[in-house]
């Protein structure tokens, strides 16, 4: 099975808020793209992803992105993440109704191939499928085989609610590349340690990152 990921990103001004006690403003929204081109470049580069597809609003991020390989679309509905996750798995699912669709984090910059192939062959076991975030309380890869709706629910507590949703959590250890997402110092400093790619290493060089 090839899948289709769908990558949401806000516009950058506004995405990683938290940081910025961290990183500061002034360099959060270069800092955000890069986890973002990180991310992008590791999933196209996965044997079982066939394509990527970014959710944004962003002109700076489409084109970058754009620039790696994905496919951007438009958040047409404007209506906070899960609205713009589905929306992206309806624009892949309007030309190919039969594709398997995962929703992916875009703030994964460790992420590693060989780890999110394990992941998303595990998933095509089921009709849908998530894994959790480092922290166990969210979810950074949602999976939705074919002829099943993606039906997000990310946010607080997601891990909880894409569980009462009937997504199966999937029960995987060394994929912590593929759980690292990053919203604070604390985890921007776990995914250096486990080695982020160029972009991301690029954009925090020389960065003092606060304990």
């Amino acid at each position: 099975m090839h899948w289709t990921l769908v990558i949401p990103l806000k516009p950058l001004a506004r995405a990683k808020s938290r940081l910025a006690p961290a990183a500061g403003d002034a360099l959060r929204p270069a800092l955000a793209l890069a986890f973002a081109e990180d991310t992008v470049a590791a999933a196209l580069a996965c044997a079982a992803v066939r394509d990527v597809v970014v959710v944004t609003d962003d002109a700076r991020a489409r084109r970058g992105l754009a620039a790696l390989g994905a496919r951007g679309v438009p958040d047409t509905p404007g209506a906070g993440l899960n609205a713009a996750l589905a929306h992206g798995a309806a624009a892949v699912r309007a030309g190919r109704p039969d594709a398997s669709v995962a929703a992916l984090n875009a703030d994964l910059p460790a992420l590693r191939p060989g780890e999110l192939a394990r992941a998303l062959e595990s998933a095509a076991a089921f009709p849908r499928a998530f894994l959790p975030d480092a922290a166990g309380i969210g979810t950074t890869l949602l999976c939705a085989s074919p002829g099943t709706e993606l039906r997000p629910r990310f946010g607080r507590d997601s891990r909880a609610r894409h569980a009462a949703s009937g997504a199966v959590e999937l029960p995987l250890t060394g994929v912590d590349s593929v759980r690292q997402d990053v919203d604070t110092g604390d985890d921007l400093r776990a995914a250096l340690a486990l080695g982020v790619g160029p972009h991301t290493a690029a954009a925090a060089a020389g960065l003092l990152i606060p304990d």
